[in-house]
């Protein structure tokens, strides 16, 4: 990865308080899951609401996905995906 000033400031602030590095990838975890539901639900042309019916989950939850606030399990992001004919892809990338 490259280095970029927020990488470094990342850094410094991980040796002062560890784990703070950690909740910066957390964060960057979420808002990942936050987009991809996002686009997906506009690319299938769906309301939060349509999209939490056909995935029998409440619309306050797919608003907190796509918020950013929720820590979204693999089992809640395939049964979204399954819902509107889509797989979940994992995929492993360097750190």
């Amino acid at each position: 990865m490259t280095q970029t000033p927020i990488r470094e400031l990342i850094k410094k602030y991980d040796q002062e308080k560890p784990g703070f590095k950690a909740g910066v990838e957390l964060e960057e975890q979420k808002l990942e899951a936050a987009l991809a539901v996002m686009e997906l639900r506009q690319s299938k042309g769906l309301t939060q609401q349509e999209l939490a019916r056909l995935s029998g989950k409440p619309q306050s939850t797919i608003a907190r996905i796509e918020n950013g606030n929720m820590n979204v399990s693999f089992k809640v992001m395939n049964e979204i995906a399954t819902a509107v004919g889509k797989k979940v892809k994992i995929e492993f990338v360097e750190a």
